[in-house]
């Protein structure tokens, strides 16, 4: 039996198979923040917007900016820095769970889009608790905003992130470092 002819057919086919492959992979690194694991913007917004479509009166959007980032930059090292964000990426996600979806989108804020949540609290103790780092318990604070979508009068992502945006930096203005509900 010549083999040749169904090598011949078979040679494109894995070609565009591995070539797939390899662009998914690629797309899927690329939605991903390499320090925190975490979604980037891209990544994010396609989730949310899936979420957003399945349950738009369940949804509540999140912006969280670290407080005094660049102070712990500053005094105790970038490395200190890099664990600041690990941490905090790690404590947002488990917060999150499964029901949603959290980024880093880019420097020290964070978004993320859940379902019925309540436990805003446990998010802010979660995101005030020391950072362990080498012989150091780095300080760690976090402004949170938030907005329910169905509370908006034409309810899309970019509005409840600029809403929640506005929230976060209210609480920032007064003194407080965070939205407790």
């Amino acid at each position: 039996m010549d083999l040749a002819p169904i090598l011949a057919a078979a040679t494109p086919v894995l070609g565009w198979s591995t070539h797939s492959a390899w662009l998914y992979r690629r797309l899927a690194t690329a939605r991903r923040d390499p320090l925190t694991g975490l979604h980037t913007r891209d990544g994010f917004t396609t989730r949310a917007h899936q979420l957003i479509g399945r349950h738009p009166d369940r949804v509540t959007v999140l912006l969280i900016d670290l407080d005094d980032f660049k102070a712990t930059n500053d005094t105790y090292g970038h490395a200190a820095g890099d664990a600041v964000l690990t941490a905090t990426a790690q404590r947002l996600a488990m917060w999150v769970g499964r029901s949603g979806t959290s980024a880093r989108l880019g420097g020290d804020e964070f978004a993320a889009v859940v379902l019925d949540t309540g436990g805003l609290t446990d998010l802010h103790a979660a995101l005030h608790r020391p950072i362990p780092h080498g012989e150091h318990l780095l300080p760690a604070a976090a402004s949170i905003g938030a907005c329910r979508l169905a509370e908006l009068p034409a309810p899309s992502l970019t509005d409840a992130l600029a809403a929640a945006d506005r929230d976060m930096y209210s609480h920032k203005r007064d003194g407080r470092t965070s939205r407790r509900r």
